[in-house]
């Protein structure tokens, strides 16, 4: 395993990882009144459209999973139609998902989704950009010893992390704490944008620890 891949995964993570924290800073320079609490809306539309916008330039640069064969450019749009189609059906999903955990079904039905725009963005997003609209490729990934780079390592634990922040974030809303952040779905989206962040640090930390067993033998 190359180390100068081990770093330019590095770099990346690290990249997204300040992108979140300006969301959380940067906006209010210009928007009054916001904040990641206050305004949480406006914040989970910011955090996501740059995560978003962010994670697409990266993988354009550092294309870390290009195929050797050249496409056609119909190729190209199709499978960018594919990609749109696909994360908003992810959205959909995890919407239904979050509402059979428990969130309001009529009510609060745009923080709802908009947190599923979150965690989309976080797991879904990173697949299409790495992986493409192949869905067996996604359950490859995902398998018992499945990832064939240290990009596709990368992704399962940003998503697995992505996924227990959120799930470990609804566990203070129950609870009779009165605090802004137990309002719906603050402290959820704020326990999967939390697990982000420590999946993009701990992925290229457990890679480089692991290197000599990760041998990423070709299928």
């Amino acid at each position: 395993m190359r180390e100068a891949e081990v770093r330019r995964l590095l770099a990346a993570n690290l990249l997204c990882a300040l992108a979140i924290v300006l969301t959380a800073v940067a906006p209010a320079f210009f928007l009054d009144g916001f904040s990641v609490l206050g305004t949480h809306l406006t914040w989970l539309c910011v955090c996501s459209v740059c995560v978003a916008t962010l994670n697409i330039i990266l993988h354009l640069v550092l294309k870390p999973n290009q195929s050797p064969k050249r496409r056609s450019f119909a190729h190209k749009i199709s499978r960018f139609l594919k990609c749109c189609i696909y994360f908003f059906m992810s959205c959909i999903l995890f919407h239904a998902i979050i509402v059979l955990y428990g969130a309001p079904l009529i009510e609060l039905v745009t923080e709802t989704f908009l947190f599923a725009v979150l965690l989309s963005t976080f797991t879904t997003l990173q697949c299409l950009c790495l992986l493409g609209p192949n869905i067996q490729a996604w359950i490859r990934v995902f398998s018992k010893n499945g990832a064939m780079s240290i990009w596709e390592s990368s992704l399962q634990i940003t998503s697995v992390c992505s996924i227990l922040g959120a799930w470990f974030g609804a566990f203070p809303i129950p609870l009779d704490w009165d605090r802004p952040w137990q309002v719906w779905p603050i402290s959820c989206s704020l326990g999967a944008t939390f697990g982000y962040m420590a999946g993009l640090i701990i992925a290229p930390l457990w890679i480089h620890w692991n290197r000599k067993q990760l041998t990423y033998k070709s299928r």
